[in-house]
């Protein structure tokens, strides 16, 4: 197979922008120094201008390095597979590929499938030349770029050559007219591709439709302040009747003794049906009731289907109920027993208050997992186990320990992911937290099919990797702080968590109301009131 270098023409573009930036920082020194100025010269107002200049070069280059970017990226992909016999199995192209792209990830410091996006989307421009001309000569940016490597996608070779002529050949039959596409901010140019694209795609929609039911998918992304995103890319029509069955039953809840106001109810609403405590039946009441009120409003909330009484009767419908999947909870000793109110860390997500983990870890006792955080470092304790056999206690931990998949760059979190012997069993490896790390189905695959080497991890740390040529990539080291102390632990003193209560600082309250306890009779019958009452965390 021959390689190609379209590295070396690029690279002339570069050299030219950066003797540019050289020019103009010389000039600009000198206007600094006042060195050969004219009387004339207004000496701000041309160093305003050269900013401005430099920004556009800076522009251009960044332009250049994108283009020198795209170039090694899809010929080092190409190389690995030149490295393969004629002959290759199919799997041995695909792992070689794989494994490309992990390298490529891990110099870019991007994730995996971040680096496999931009290998495609990199193939892609570099098979359109007007497009790599352009982006070389920084006539416009790597966003422009991309966007029409994102928009030929799925075009026939044919295709796609005149979508790019289109805008990037004045003397197509049919130019575009207006700015250049380097002279369009990149949403905009989006707009006018996709608009042609659609106007002369060879594929009939329906066509088109049925490969995007394909690609149908959730999505799920942690946000700030405890809260989180879920995304759903449906079909239109199934994704518009989800927003209108969740209002309408939004509308049919709202009342005098409803606080909610319809944009709260409908995650609310879509939470509990997901989750099994709205029940079809009073689902379908609430949408028949606001469909009613839709009608009479004449605002078509009555096309939504659903029979049943007033929606009086639909008390368990948006009343979201505590979660029941196997989730990690690591909460601070403190913050269990409502001492403090630091935040708990929640599997996957991140920090939550520390009323919701307490809530968690009492709800959803079966299914959540209470981790316990020492308070001197922030560093796991321990790990409940309830049903769990040994085993998969010990799988707790390490998904715990690691947080995601321990590859380099990886991000997946999801509780299905292996837990792999680093050093395999076969070859002397132990069962034990040492050896053992998180792997996502794709990178555990990997590892057993390219060199890419783990090293050992250790009681609280996942392991590093190196990869197959020589580049080692260290661990991503959890981050615990020390947790919260109490506000009654006079400031200095330090509590020893072996010591025995005699070693404890005495606590004094510090209002009236309160009761020390030591100072209770043992006969006092407020002890025996005490016992009898049972331990309920708060909420």
């Amino acid at each position: 197979m021959e390689i190609s270098s379209g590295g070396g023409v690029v690279l002339e573009g570069v050299h030219s922008s950066v003797a540019a930036l050289d020019a103009l920082d010389c000039e600009d020194n000198f206007l600094a120094a006042g060195v050969g100025i004219g009387a004339d010269v207004d000496v701000l107002q041309r160093r305003y201008e050269l900013r401005l200049t430099r920004l556009e070069v800076v522009k251009r280059l960044e332009a250049q390095l994108a283009a020198v970017k795209a170039v090694d990226v899809a010929e080092a992909v190409e190389i690995q597979h030149a490295m393969l016999a004629p002959d290759a199995p199919m799997h041995e192209c695909t792992y070689a590929e794989m494994s490309a792209v992990e390298e490529i990830a891990g110099v870019l410091t991007i994730s995996s499938g971040a680096a496999g996006a931009f290998v495609e989307q990199s193939r892609r421009a570099c098979s359109l030349p007007p497009v790599m001309d352009a982006l070389a000569a920084g006539a416009l940016s790597w966003q422009h770029a991309r966007i029409v490597a994102d928009e030929t996608e799925g075009l026939t070779p044919d295709g796609a050559a005149a979508l790019v002529a289109h805008f990037f050949d004045p003397d197509a039959s049919k130019p575009a007219r207006g700015a250049a596409p380097g002279e369009l901010v990149p949403s905009r140019f989006r707009v006018k591709v996709r608009t042609w694209r659609e106007r002369h795609h060879p594929e009939s929609l329906q066509k088109r439709h049925a490969k995007g039911v394909a690609d149908r998918r959730m999505e799920y992304t942690p946000d700030r302040d405890g809260m989180a995103w879920i995304a759903l890319r449906l079909p239109g029509d199934t994704a518009s009747a989800i927003w209108n069955r969740t209002t309408a039953t939004a509308r049919g809840l709202q009342g005098p003794n409803e606080p909610r106001t319809l944009t709260q109810l409908r995650p609310d609403i879509a939470a509990s049906l997901l989750l099994g405590t709205g029940t079809p039946a009073r689902e379908a009441a609430a949408g028949e009731a606001a469909g009613r009120t839709g009608d009479a409003a004449g605002t078509g909330a009555g096309s939504v289907s659903g029979t049943g009484s007033a929606a009086g009767s639909n008390s368990d419908v948006g009343r979201v109920p505590t979660p029941r999947a196997d989730v990690l909870v690591m909460v601070p000793v403190f913050s269990l027993l409502s001492v403090t109110d630091e935040p708990a860390e929640l599997d996957g997500h991140g920090p939550i208050p520390a009323s919701m983990a307490r809530k968690l870890v009492t709800d959803g006792a079966e299914s959540f997992y209470r981790v316990l955080v020492d308070p001197r470092d922030g560093a796991p304790l321990e790990i409940g186990r309830t049903r769990y056999r040994l085993t998969e206690t010990i799988k707790q931990w390490i998904r715990m320990r690691d947080g995601k998949c321990t590859f380099p760059g990886c991000s997946n979190r999801t509780p299905d992911n292996d837990t792999d012997h680093l050093t395999a069993w076969k070859h002397g490896g132990r069962t034990d937290v040492r050896n053992l790390g998180q792997l996502c189905p794709k990178h555990h695959r990997l590892k057993h099919a390219r060199p890419w080497v783990p090293d050992a991890a250790t009681e609280n740390s996942p392991p590093g990797w190196t990869s197959p040529t020589g580049r080692h990539y260290k661990p991503e080291h959890p981050d615990p702080n020390p947790t919260q102390w109490p506000q009654w632990l006079m400031p200095g003193e330090r509590l020893c968590l072996d010591a025995s209560p005699e070693d404890l600082p005495q606590w004094e309250p510090d209002d009236d109301q309160l009761i020390d306890l030591n100072d209770l009779s043992p006969e006092d019958p407020v002890w025996a009131e005490f016992f009898t009452k049972p331990f309920v965390l708060s909420g």
